[in-house]
C-alpha cells in the first residue's frame, strides 16, 4: 500500500487493472471537488479508466471530471434530495457517463457521507433511479464496509431481481476470493475492493481473474 493515490494508482496499471474506483471523502462532506487535481494527475499518468464519487452537487463538476478525462462519474446523496438533477445529468451526458451510488444503513439510503440517513429504501431508489434512464448501480452495504464480514448477498440478490435493465457494481465487506464468486454468481457486474487488498486478503493477481 501507497500512502500517495498516485503511486497506489500506478501500482494498480502495473498490475493489468482496468478500472479504477475513487471516491472524494472531504468533498463528500462539503460538496467540493476538493481532490479534483489528484484525480486529473491519475487520469494523465496511468491510463486507468477512472470512475468518481463524492461530493457531485452540480453539472459543472461533473462536466469538468469527464472533460479531463474521468470515464464516469457517480451521484450520490442527491439522487435522494434532488431526483431531477440525475435526470438533468442524464439529459447532458449520456446513461454511459453517470452511475447512481446508492449506500444503505440497514436497507435504508444514507447521505451526506453516511452522516444522516433517509426514510427510503434501497430498492425503492433503484427502481426510481432505473425508470429515469440510469443503467448502472453501485451499491454499498454501509454497515458491511471495511469490516471484512463479507458483502450483503441478499441485497444484491434483490436488486437483480428489482432491476430490469440497470447493472449493479458491489461494494463493502468484501473479505476473500469467495465473496467476488459469491457475487459474480448473483450476477453483478463489477466489485469494489478495497479493504481487503490493502489488508493482503486479495492479491492483484487474484483479481485479474475478475
Amino acid at each position: 500500500m501507497n500512502d500517495s493515490p498516485l503511486a497506489q494508482a500506478k501500482i494498480f496499471a502495473k498490475a493489468g487493472m482496468t478500472y479504477l474506483h475513487v471516491v472524494d471523502l472531504d468533498g463528500a462532506l462539503d460538496g467540493r471537488a476538493t481532490s479534483a487535481p489528484i484525480i486529473e494527475d491519475i487520469v494523465k499518468q496511468t491510463g486507468l479508466k477512472i470512475e468518481v464519487g463524492g461530493g457531485i452537487r452540480t453539472l459543472a463538476q461533473i462536466g469538468d471530471y469527464l472533460a479531463n478525462g474521468v470515464d464516469r462519474v457517480i451521484i450520490g446523496s442527491m439522487a435522494v434530495t434532488d431526483p431531477n438533477f440525475v435526470r438533468e445529468a442524464l439529459a447532458q451526458f449520456g446513461a454511459n457517463k453517470i452511475v447512481v451510488g446508492i449506500d444503505a444503513k440497514k436497507g435504508m439510503v444514507a447521505t451526506k457521507g453516511w452522516l444522516e440517513t433517509s426514510d427510503v429504501d434501497f430498492i425503492t431508489l433503484a427502481l426510481e433511479m432505473e425508470r429515469m434512464g440510469v443503467r448502472l448501480f453501485v451499491y454499498t452495504d454501509v454497515d458491511r464496509d471495511g469490516t471484512l464480514t463479507g458483502p450483503n448477498l441478499s441485497h444484491y440478490e434483490q436488486l437483480k431481481e428489482a432491476l430490469t435493465s440497470a447493472s449493479v457494481i458491489a461494494s463493502g465487506g468484501i473479505a476473500e476470493v469467495s465473496d467476488l464468486s459469491a457475487l459474480a454468481d448473483i450476477g453483478v457486474t463489477g466489485t469494489i475492493v478495497g479493504k481487503a487488498y490493502y489488508n493482503g486478503n486479495i492479491s492483484l493477481d487474484a483479481l485479474r481473474e475478475y
